[in-house]
């Protein structure tokens, strides 16, 4: 049984060590063989050593198997120099995409491909090119397995805690040693014996050779016990059979590296060695152990006793849990290392097992299975997710069949959905699925937006499938789903598209509204209801304003997703049905809506307006420093019309844009998606459109609330704030307004996101807490509020902070003026809403963040008494001066405004709140002559001056453009960056919004939070500067990267661009198709970028 303190080297796990045999190894190991080296021999043989020891810098570049993408560093060295052939640990090759270089005792870096990992065992290989060393002297390192022995004297030679050049000392204290025990679904090894030393190795060293005296490597190190100084390290013989096997395959391909194919057989079982002791108490017979002891060697104490056994494979009902193993093809087998070379040499044959189980003897006829069959060497890329195979490796953590469809990384559409890693896929869009490609081939009948079932199990609650709702993205945050298959002659993954170009998914690639494919959508209770298409002339022009948005996959018939013919017979043949059962559904939630007689008339009038949001942002395009995947959140229905619906609600419910929305009515059991058409610049609410067409006979029970912006709501006042649970419940409670106008004050997170800044909010006198979310109405219903959330970080000290959210209510009055100028005609960039292109309006706005400093205090700073009664006189209730806090970098006010001046009056007119100046900056849009600047008077240490400011036009738009270059998510400085009051002055260049895991910025170092101003010497002020200067750049080619952090501080790096894995594309966001939409900007092969 395996260690579960060990790890891959220096990993940690809970667990103690507790074993007999460990405390009884040193008298049953081979005898100690005296130790005559000296320290010159010790001199000499690290001379020749270390310079062939080399520093493994690895990329995994994406989730596979047992290991996770990342950027690790580790040990190897040479074991042919001629051939270019270099040893380390099968956890440091990776069993999936791996980018890798070699760095060499003189700094010398060269780039390395894998050749070979081992299936079970840690060991692995990769290759270089050995005219790639021009300066420095070195010998390969010769295996001699054989010379380990008990009581050796050993040099572990590696990188060390990241150390370049490590050298440590230790003893072999056990040949014996049960395989580590790493954790329990990764990589573990089995069916060998490892050595043990006390040699304290730790991260890095992984992959280091373990020497003796005369530099001759004995072991390869693999992992370590944290709770100790203990070392373990695998035995070589079977690395050696592996190495001749890859030199025979290169001297027969001299010009290229061949796939070289190593028999490995297996059984699917997993021995483990047991003292003859412990085998008596299985019921092993007398004459079994006496013929056993004869026919090995003396310093044989146990033998090998099955611990588990794979389900599905040739050994499953065959052998048990506590089987004895005697022989093998008549031959007794009491080693790891002769039992494994037998198979070895026996794939695709029959071996007979002569077993004991429970002290009968028993003969069973096993077919060696190749090793290799059951390993994955191919990959389905998805929406982000990567689904392989189930391996040998996970399929015996697991105990599940091998080649089962696993999720390594569930990406974003199985995330949505809630498909944890490890799951394993049993059904997916109504079809059972047990191998990849029945699960391609569902994905590839499904078009974008449609939503599907999909059933499946964890190896946690293996009895039990859990079904769940997956969404296939609508718009193009992915690449379309990919195939990687591994070639072990250049040491890549092979990439090349998954589905027919024909497929739905890649022909809906861009689903333009206005198509003529039906989908059908489901309610809560599972009753199917059929979405109506828009109508198209023969020119294509839109007849009718419903969009059609597939939003669920119909198993009825195929033909619904192709041919215009058979879907309008197809509707026809089913039209009456789906109308008498959403008549039906309609009459019984009209019934269940007046059940409720003890809710209040506000709650009544306002429940039919209220809508549930789930919103999930997508990992390829978490821009604007958004803190999260997950959102949930209520909203407000504020238009309601044939052709539009339109929810308000707040930014820390929708922070962004690029994201996808479901809407859940509480009028109406069902669930829409939803589109963000505006995002406030400054106050904390979006509108999120929806197509009400898709809510069928529900759209009658759904209705826009009425809104009260005036008059406004006064200390005193009685509100009831109304709300949805979870459940969908409406729930309510009656308050009293404590505070109409309290100002804001929210300091900016560590990672630079959405803050309101310049708004007053509502405070009550009671609330449901933290999370819950709503509206505020009079007593008759009608909306004066939305009760929103706003998101914020408290800080504990210097370096620890804790995301925290609370809510207030956020006055109607800012969105029923952008609503109005939405409804009649807006002066702004036109936007596809439901088939109808409407002009969105722009918003002109100081951008100044503001704060409000009371009279009494602003006397202090030598307000004179005329400027503080004039205040007083235009707002008796604050009694205050809004103050300049900051401005944001780039703004037009940036040069004229500092820090501390008091805002007294704008045109002549006293200021006293923010409401004011918004006042003033939207007057600016109805006088031509203005040229958008205001006429302030403000107060300035001690002196009052006029002075011209100037204000910026928003749209509602958000960020619409971002770049992924090597696995960074770049896009301009958004505004929670700006207010920060800096940019650089290299011309502010492009900021640093994300980066991925197993990318090369994730290798070199280029994280977020930073602007990068150049590359190779080349200015990048904006996106459009960037793109065109990394397009020059080639695959493989370093680039110089000049980078200034948040803190202002510079620095400069290098990084190699990766195209085959991490090609450059562009996200943006097109308002003629309302979609966002991906394009290529470089790749090695753009058919599959």
């Amino acid at each position: 049984m395996g260690d579960p303190l060990a790890g891959l080297g220096s990993g940690e796990a809970p667990g103690l060590e507790s074993s007999i045999k460990e405390e009884l190894c040193m008298e049953i190991d081979p005898p100690f063989r005296e130790n005559v080296a000296t320290a010159e021999d010790w001199r000499k043989a690290l001379n020749k050593v270390v310079p062939a020891v080399v520093v493994l810098r690895t990329t995994a570049c994406r989730a596979f198997d047992t290991e996770s993408a990342g950027a690790s560093y580790a040990t190897g060295f040479v074991v042919d120099k001629l051939r270019g052939i270099i040893l380390t640990n099968r956890h440091v090759v990776k069993p999936g995409p791996v980018v890798a270089e070699a760095m060499f005792l003189n700094r010398e870096e060269i780039p390395v491909y894998p050749i070979y990992r081992d299936p079970v065992h840690d060991f692995g290989f990769f290759r270089y090119d050995p005219g790639a060393i021009q300066f420095l002297s070195y010998e390969e390192i010769p295996l001699a397995p054989e010379a380990a022995c008990v009581g050796l004297e050993i040099r572990v030679v590696g990188n060390d805690s990241g150390e370049k050049v490590s050298i440590l000392a230790g003893t072999l204290a056990r040949l014996d040693r049960d395989a580590p025990h790493y954790k329990k679904d990764g990589y573990n090894d089995f069916n060998t014996f490892y050595m043990q030393a006390a040699s304290g190795t730790k991260g890095g060293s992984s992959g280091s050779p373990v020497i003796d005296w005369q530099g001759r490597a004995v072991a390869l190190n693999a992992g370590s016990k944290s709770s100790s100084a203990s070392a373990f390290f695998l035995p070589l013989e079977r690395v050696v059979r592996a190495l001749t096997f890859l030199q025979k395959g290169r001297d027969i391909s001299p010009i290229q590296w061949p796939a070289v194919t190593i028999p490995r057989g297996t059984l699917q079982v997993t021995f483990v060695h047991k003292g003859f002791d412990e085998i008596k108490r299985l019921g092993l017979q007398r004459d079994t152990e006496m013929m056993v002891r004869r026919a090995s060697p003396l310093a044989e104490t146990g033998m090998l006793v099955v611990d588990s056994v794979v389900p599905g494979g040739p050994s499953h009902k065959h052998l048990e849990t506590g089987d004895v193993l005697v022989r093998v093809n008549g031959e007794v087998m009491t080693q790891f290392l002769k039992l494994e070379s037998l198979l070895d040499d026996s794939v695709n044959q029959k071996v007979q097992l002569q077993i004991e189980r429970g002290g009968t003897s028993m003969t069973v006829d096993l077919v060696v299975q190749d090793l290799h069959s059951i390993t994955p060497d191919y990959f389905l890329e998805v929406s982000g997710a990567v689904i392989h195979p189930l391996s040998y490796q996970q399929a015996r953590n697991f105990r599940f069949n091998c080649g089962l469809v696993c999720v390594a990384e569930p990406g974003y559409m199985l995330f949505r959905a809630g498909v944890p890693r490890h799951a394993i896929i049993k059904k997916f869009a109504g079809e059972e699925i047990s191998c990849l490609v029945e699960l391609i081939s569902a994905l590839s009948k499904l078009s974008r937006g449609a939503r599907v079932p999909l059933e499946y199990i964890t190896y946690m609650d293996r009895h039990r499938r859990k079904s769940v709702l997956v969404t296939v993205d609508r718009h193009e945050w992915y690449a379309p789903p990919r195939l990687y298959t591994r070639d072990d002659s250049t040491g890549l993954w092979i990439v090349r598209p998954a589905l027919p170009s024909n497929s739905p998914l890649i022909s809906s690639a861009i689903n333009h509204v206005g198509g003529t494919q039906s989908e059908t959508m489901l309610s809560d209770n599972g009753d199917a209801s059929l979405m109506e298409c828009i109508a198209q002339d023969d020119s294509g022009k839109l007849v009718d304003g419903a969009a059609c948005m597939g939003t669920h996959y119909n198993p009825i018939s195929e033909e619904a997703h192709s041919r215009d013919g058979p879907l309008h017979e197809l509707r026809e043949e089913n039209s009456k049905e789906p109308t008498i059962l959403k008549t039906t559904i309609v009459r019984e939630h009209q019934g269940a809506t007046t059940a409720g007689t003890n809710a209040s008339v506000a709650e009544s009038v306002i429940e039919p307006t209220l809508v549930m949001f789930e919103v999930h942002v997508p990992p390829s395009c978490m821009l604007d420093g958004v803190h999260s995947q997950h959102f949930f959140g209520t909203g407000v229905i504020i238009h309601h019309s044939q052709n539009m619906g339109l929810v308000a609600v707040d930014k820390n419910t929708v922070a962004i844009s690029a994201c996808d929305i479901m809407l859940s009515f509480a009028a109406f059991p069902i669930e829409i998606p939803g589109e963000v058409v505006f995002l406030h610049p400054v106050h904390n609410y979006a509108l999120v459109a929806y197509d009400p067409s898709a809510l069928g006979s529900g759209a009658s029970l759904v209705r826009a609330a009425e809104l009260l912006p005036e008059p406004p709501l006064r200390r005193g006042d009685t509100v009831y704030l109304v709300g949805l649970s979870r459940s969908l419940q409406a729930t309510s409670r009656k308050s009293i307004v404590t505070n109409p106008f309290a100002a804001l004050n929210i300091g900016s997170a560590d990672c630079p996101r959405y803050r309101a800044i310049n708004m007053e909010v509502i405070e009550l006198d009671t609330d449901f807490g933290s999370t819950f979310s709503g509206v505020l109405t009079d007593d008759q219903g009608r909306v004066q509020a939305i009760w929103g959330s706003f998101s914020t970080q408290l800080k504990y000290g210097c370096s620890s902070s804790e995301d925290h959210q609370f809510v207030r209510g956020i006055p109607i009055y800012a969105i029923s003026q952008v609503l109005d100028k939405i409804l009649s005609g807006a002066k702004g960039p036109p936007l596809l809403i439901n088939g109808f292109k409407r002009p969105m309006p722009l918003v002109r706005i100081l951008e100044v963040e503001l704060y409000p400093t009371l009279l009494s205090k602003a006397r202090g700073f030598g307000l004179s008494d005329d400027w503080v009664q004039a205040l007083v006189r235009k707002d008796p209730l604050r009694r205050q001066v809004l103050r300049v806090k900051g401005c944001l970098a780039g703004s037009k006010a940036e040069n004229t405004l500092e820090q501390g001046d008091m805002i007294l009056a704008i045109n002549k007119e006293p200021v006293t709140c923010f409401h004011d100046i918004e006042n003033a900056c939207q007057e600016l849009d109805k006088d031509d002559k203005s040229e958008g600047r205001l006429h302030m008077t403000i107060f300035r240490q001690g002196h009052e001056m006029e002075v011209i400011v100037g204000t910026d036009v928003r749209d509602g738009n958000g960020t619409v453009c971002a770049i992924n270059w090597c696995g960074c998510i770049v896009q301009d400085p958004h505004p929670a960056v700006r207010a920060l009051g800096f940019l650089p002055e290299e011309g502010h260049g492009v900021y640093v919004a994300r980066w991925c895991h197993g990318s090369p910025v994730h290798r070199y170092g280029l994280y977020a939070l930073q602007w990068i101003v150049e590359v190779n010497g080349k200015p990048t002020p904006d996106l459009d500067a960037f793109v065109k200067v990394t397009k020059e750049l080639q695959d493989g080619e370093f680039a110089r990267v000049r980078t200034v952090h948040l803190n202002e501080k510079p620095r400069v790096l290098t990084l190699k661009q990766d195209l085959h894995y991490w090609p450059t594309w562009e996200l943006r966001f097109d308002s003629d198709t309302a979609l966002w939409q991906r394009t290529t900007i470089k790749a090695l092969d753009s058919g599959v970028a």
